[in-house]
């Protein structure tokens, strides 16, 4: 069950994104006033595609997966980790969310009115230009993804995936992945039967190892090679 609360302050919270250091302590306690913080179960839907967009997000801890819901299967777009913001297309296009969000881990989430964000926006200079490096590295991000997945064949986008896992997400080697393989399957675009086979021939070939969900990345340099050649 989803639990709301509002416990924490925005001006002595140690949880801040990047962006909102750019806020005076007059700007954060606006936003302590327009914010309400919710704890999310693994597996719980966060927000919806199609559904109105009244806030933004941010993940204060767990992981939370981005995915956009096609004809009949989900592709993810990313994973967002503390503490990064959720912040979709839509607030200022048409008021809904263009891809939905679910928690991949036991999450907490501050959800802060999206009105409040515009007017800082438009306030704050810092704030609104921090806001613009963040979309474009996004906007970079998802050009990168779009080669991976039309351009690489499925060991490619496997190998692009687990070095997405290990130097982005946990930030370590080994690591384990808290995502399913379902996802595993969704951020590279194919079946889950395909990237468990994919999995299973690289351990067969040493250069990792799957124990669980505990994935260690033995030959990084192959690893590399075969993202490189696709």
């Amino acid at each position: 069950m989803t639990k709301f609360s509002h416990s924490l302050n925005c001006i002595d919270c140690n949880c801040k994104s990047i962006i909102f250091k750019k806020l005076t302590d007059a700007e954060l306690e606006l936003i302590n006033q327009n914010r309400f913080e919710v704890n999310f179960k693994a597996g719980e839907i966060m927000f919806k595609q199609g559904t109105p967009s009244p806030h933004f997000l941010c993940i204060t801890k767990g992981l939370a997966k981005l995915y956009i819901e096609g004809y009949g299967k989900n592709l993810i777009l990313g994973l967002v980790k503390p503490v990064e913001y959720i912040f979709g297309p839509g607030v200022y296009v048409d008021n809904r969310h263009h891809y939905s969000a679910a928690a991949v881990e036991d999450s907490s989430a501050c959800m802060v009115d999206v009105n409040t964000y515009k007017h800082l926006i438009r306030e704050n200079p810092d704030f609104a230009e921090e806001f613009i490096k963040r979309v474009s590295l996004q906007s970079i991000f998802n050009f990168d993804q779009f080669v991976s997945l039309t351009q690489k064949q499925m060991h490619g986008r496997i190998a692009d995936a687990l070095f997405y896992l290990s130097d982005v997400i946990y930030c370590k080697n080994p690591f384990d992945m808290t995502i399913s393989r379902q996802d595993l399957a969704d951020i590279s675009g194919m079946s889950k039967e395909s990237a468990i086979r994919i999995l299973k021939e690289f351990k067969e070939e040493g250069i990792l190892t799957v124990e669980g969900n505990n994935v260690h990345i033995l030959n990084p340099a192959q690893l590399k090679k075969i993202s490189e050649t696709g």
